[in-house]
């Protein structure tokens, strides 16, 4: 049985201030405040009818959360009714100001406005109608300088509340964000690591599959040729083990990938030798003095490169060669790979589009380049070839 604390709060203040309300009504009766040189002409003495309004005025208060303007004008009908009938103002005072409070701390503006307008009236009301009389102006000035300042205290604390709850909101909703922020960069890193392994597995399985064939081929004409074959098959798995290890050591959790560094266009010498061993002849042209570049542009140079030759490398047909050319121009990289072959290659070209039995690599390499701000062109040669090319803007200093 769950127990509203908040209400049990209220009814215990209620109790408390109804309490002191009466002990001051029973109190300070004509006889005291004469004793304390107090005005006390037109004074009623206090009895049991005095006792009960000064009751009914106070237990507003035990509702005063629930229900706090509805409370106040219940709590300042008996105590108006106290002031005519002469048992003196301000004798309920007291549960008056904490209803006040309780309008400014848990309404709006407008509703606390009226409720201290309300306030101030009826107290005017009862000074004006009832027989006691004030000592002078200076009592009236203080008294409604307390309700204002009874007033400000409840508003600031709702004002208060309502930045607490702001900011309460506001660390809500940056969370959220931060959230989304996250699972944006987990799918963007799941989508770099997907075009990675997807790079580093077509190439490399292409050069075995190839190097497979020609060793199969020459298998019983020339064995030596073909444990050269297989050797070499031996030496692209394992670099394509070594490749996709590093790759996916970042998605580790119990343990720090060890990783390398990314390939780049200074790698590409390698590469070309590598598709050499595999049967593509290949040359590479440096035009231009060579800059230091950004990691991410130096990356996707290569694996266009990569995927360039992958492409002629299996689909190019039988004597073709390739050419790779890098050109180093001023704020600009361009990276073309051209071979001579037509074998399994079509498409019109139409804004460098193609269609490929494969065609994941080559949708990769444009995300790449369009990555960086780069240009990609692919597609066929009008006097026969085909060629991936792309020029990648490089800013001031790099």
């Amino acid at each position: 049985m769950r127990i509203d604390r908040s209400g049990l709060h209220d009814t215990v203040l209620a109790g408390v201030v109804a309490a002191a309300s009466v002990a001051q009504f029973v109190l300070y009766g004509p006889a005291r405040l004469q004793a304390e040189g107090l005005p006390a002409e037109g004074v009623r003495a206090p009895d049991p009818l005095g006792a009960l309004l000064v009751v009914l005025a106070c237990a507003p208060v035990a509702v005063r959360r629930r229900w706090p303007l509805a409370a106040l004008c219940a709590g300042l009908v008996p105590e108006a009714l106290l002031d005519v009938a002469g048992y003196g103002t301000g004798v309920s005072a007291l549960s008056g100001m904490v209803l006040l409070y309780s309008v400014a701390s848990h309404r709006g503006l407008a509703v606390a406005l009226g409720a201290l307008l309300l306030a101030v009236t009826t107290y005017a009301v009862g000074a004006v109608a009832g027989p006691v009389m004030a000592s002078g102006p200076n009592e009236h000035v203080v008294f409604a300088v307390v309700l204002v300042a009874v007033w400000g205290a409840g508003r600031s604390l709702r004002l208060r509340r309502a930045y607490l709850e702001e900011l309460k909101d506001r660390a809500a909703r940056l969370e959220r964000a931060h959230a989304a922020d996250t699972r944006a960069a987990r799918a963007e890193e799941r989508s770099r690591i997907a075009r990675e392994l997807h790079d580093v597995v077509a190439h490399h399985v292409s050069v075995m599959t190839v190097q497979a064939a020609a060793a199969r081929r020459v298998l019983a004409a020339d064995p030596d040729l073909a444990r050269e074959a297989l050797s070499a098959i031996e030496h692209t798995g394992r670099l394509a083990m070594t490749e996709m290890r590093n790759i996916v050591g970042v998605l580790r959790t119990d343990a720090r990938a060890e990783l390398g560094p990314q390939p780049g266009v200074r790698d590409l010498p390698s590469l070309v030798e590598q598709m050499r061993e595999a049967g593509l002849p290949t040359s590479l042209r440096v035009e231009g003095e060579p800059v230091p570049l950004p990691a991410g542009v130096d990356l996707a140079a290569y694996r266009l490169v990569q995927e360039g030759l992958t492409n002629s490398l299996r689909h190019a047909g039988a004597g073709v060669k390739a050419v790779v050319t890098v050109r180093h121009d001023p704020g600009e990289l361009d990276v073309e790979v051209r071979d001579d072959g037509n074998g399994g290659k079509s498409g019109d070209g139409r804004d460098g589009e193609v269609s490929l039995p494969s065609g994941h690599g080559l949708v990769g390499i444009r995300e790449r380049v369009a990555l960086y701000g780069g240009i990609l062109s692919i597609g066929p040669l009008p006097g026969g070839g085909f060629e991936v090319r792309a020029r990648f803007p490089l800013k001031d200093g790099l």
